[in-house]
């Protein structure tokens, strides 16, 4: 296996986890708290409880493009504010461990250096190709 090849099922590695994590926790929003709930939850931490179902459908949707490897690079810089946003409202006042109670920032700030990978990498392998042959394509 050439360095490249493996870069790429590293991109590919990446871009699918990252992807897999905001589909779950999209779900997250609407199968366990509810979509009630989490409107309510955006409204406690002080944002409008709208912004809940647009980061929901961002989550849902950007996770499946990175999983898809469709405007990789784009999406992911996309979701980076959704991050930000979590640590700002939500974690960061809860101490570095995500795993203390309320959970911390560690967890959101690792996934913000993910996404920055991902916008490195690109797509890497077994991308769905738009006007390719073939499906494990390395281009950005």
């Amino acid at each position: 296996m050439t360095q490249q090849e493996k870069t790429d099922y590293a991109a590919l590695a990446l871009r699918t986890s990252l992807g897999a994590m905001f589909i779950a926790h999209a779900c997250l929003k609407v199968f366990t708290f509810t979509m009630a709930g989490s409107v309510g939850f955006f409204e406690s931490v002080g944002l409008p409880g709208s912004l809940a179902y647009l980061v929901t459908c961002v989550e849902l949707i950007g996770g499946a493009a990175l999983i898809l490897g469709l405007f990789v690079r784009v999406v992911a810089a996309a979701l980076i504010p959704i991050l930000i946003g979590t640590i700002l409202f939500v974690h960061g006042s809860k101490g570095w461990m995500f795993a203390y109670e309320g959970g911390g920032w560690e967890y959101p700030a690792f996934l913000i250096v993910v996404s920055f990978a991902v916008i490195l990498l690109g797509k890497g392998a077994y991308a769905v190709p738009l006007g390719q042959t073939s499906m494990k394509s390395v281009d950005s």
